[in-house]
Order: C-alpha cells, then sequence, then structure tokens
C-alpha cells in the first residue's frame, strides 16, 4: 500500500497545483480542505483520497490525517500545509481577533498537522514536511503586521521540527510572494494593482502557482534528501533583487 502525502489546502492555488505535480509524479495523495464540493472534484480529478476539514478545529485535522494515515496502511510519506491568510491592516487597525486568527490558522494549524501526522510520518521511515511562509517576513511591508508575525512564527517552528525531527523526517518551508491564487485576488483583480506589484520583483510579473508545485513536489519526494531546515524564497527576485535605482 503507497503511503500518501497529506496536503492541507489542496482544492486549488498552491495547495491544488502541488497535488497535481506530486500526482504526476506518480505519488498518492489525500487532499484536506473546507469546501466538500470542490474536494470532491479535485479528488475525483487528480484520483486522490481526500477528508473535510477546517484547520481552526483541532478535532478536524486529526480526523483527516487519521482517515489519510488509515489509507497508507499506517503510514504517510509527507505533510503539505499549504493553507494561510492575506490579512493587510496598519498595526492599529488590527484586532486582538485578527492577530489570533491568523496565528491559528498559519502557525497553530500547521503544528496541530505535524502533531497528527507524526506517527504516520515515523512509520514511514524517510518522509518529509513542507509548511510555507512568505517574503513578508524577511523584507518588511507596511499594512503586513499580522501575517508576517504568523509566518514568522512557521518559519521558526520549520527550524525547530528540522532539529527534532533528523534524521528521518525532513522539515523545509517555502515562502513565496505574491501569488495569483483565489486568496490574494483583492490584491490581484485590479490589474492596475497587479501591475504595480509585479513591477517590484525582478522577473516583473506575478507569481503563479505552477511557480511554487515543482519546487514543492520536489521537497516532499526522496530526491530532496538533503534537503532540511530550510526557508526557500520563490519570489521572482523580490527578496534580493532590486533592478531599479
Amino acid at each position: 500500500m503507497t503511503a500518501p502525502v497529506v496536503v492541507f489546502g489542496g482544492t486549488g492555488g498552491i495547495g491544488g497545483a502541488t497535488a497535481a505535480a506530486l500526482r504526476q509524479k506518480g505519488r498518492a495523495v489525500h487532499l484536506v480542505a473546507r469546501d466538500e464540493a470542490k474536494l470532491r472534484a479535485a479528488a475525483a480529478e487528480l484520483g486522490a483520497g481526500y477528508s473535510v476539514a477546517d484547520v481552526e478545529d483541532p478535532d478536524a485535522i486529526r480526523s483527516a490525517v487519521a482517515d489519510a494515515t488509515a489509507a497508507g496502511g499506517g503510514r504517510l510519506s509527507g505533510l503539505c500545509y499549504a493553507v494561510g491568510t492575506i490579512n493587510l491592516k496598519p498595526i492599529g487597525r488590527l484586532t486582538d481577533a485578527d492577530f489570533e486568527r491568523d496565528f491559528r490558522i498559519n502557525a497553530l494549524g500547521a503544528a496541530r498537522a505535524v502533531q497528527a501526522a507524526l506517527p504516520g510520518l515515523k512509520q514511514e521511515g524517510e518522509a518529509s514536511i513542507l509548511l510555507f511562509s512568505t517574503v513578508a517576513v524577511a523584507q518588511g511591508f507596511t499594512a503586513h503586521a499580522s501575517v508576517a508575525m504568523a509566518k514568522g512564527a512557521v518559519e521558526g517552528l520549520t527550524l525547530a521540527l528540522a532539529a527534532e525531527l533528523a534524521p528521518r523526517i525532513r522539515v523545509n518551508c517555502i515562502a513565496p510572494s505574491l501569488i495569483r491564487t483565489a486568496l490574494a485576488a483583492p490584491l490581484t483583480a485590479n490589474e492596475a494593482m497587479a501591475g504595480a506589484i509585479a513591477q517590484m520583483h525582478a522577473a516583473q510579473r506575478l507569481g503563479e502557482a505552477a511557480d511554487i508545485a515543482p519546487l514543492a513536489a520536489l521537497l516532499l519526494s526522496k530526491e530532496a534528501g538533503w534537503i532540511t531546515g530550510q526557508v526557500i524564497g520563490v519570489d521572482g527576485g523580490r527578496s534580493t533583487l532590486r533592478t531599479k535605482g
């Protein structure tokens, strides 16, 4: 029985593209998301298993991972937590509820998913965990205090887990810049705004989920067996390059 990769957020965007890339490599995949109709359609298209879960519900996370582990005969080959928020407000407008929700979805949800998946990952013997941050953590953008704080916690979690779970389980993180997904639609739907943001990148365009998926699939594979504890920017050069004076 093939051990699946559990993909949280697997019905679209980066998670969906990653699940598709994994299936193209012949990997078994188990999708997890909130929308059952979208899950059913995505799973049917990919030939994947699925579970409905809201990542703010710890019991739902445990149940979804248990489903995936059972499908793999008690084993999981990987965990991809591709869930996030884009909550952009100046610090004076952010409430405790904003900070708490961003932290629950981005960081606490990731930690809970890892806890639930750990027994199955350990049974596989050599497995991989992939989390997601944002270029805003290292760069510092206005109105990003809540999401950058939450994703900064994800980067810290990545490093701590990579040390703790070595050598049998590798843990890495991808930090993208702005990607054209449904989550980012408030920023990308306005073409003038999207064009202005694109010009801030050396690549002179916004990212697509397909720009992230190949690396994500690699990091979740044994081909990346000597890569762990890394936060890797896939950001059109925005984190390191300034092409205009």
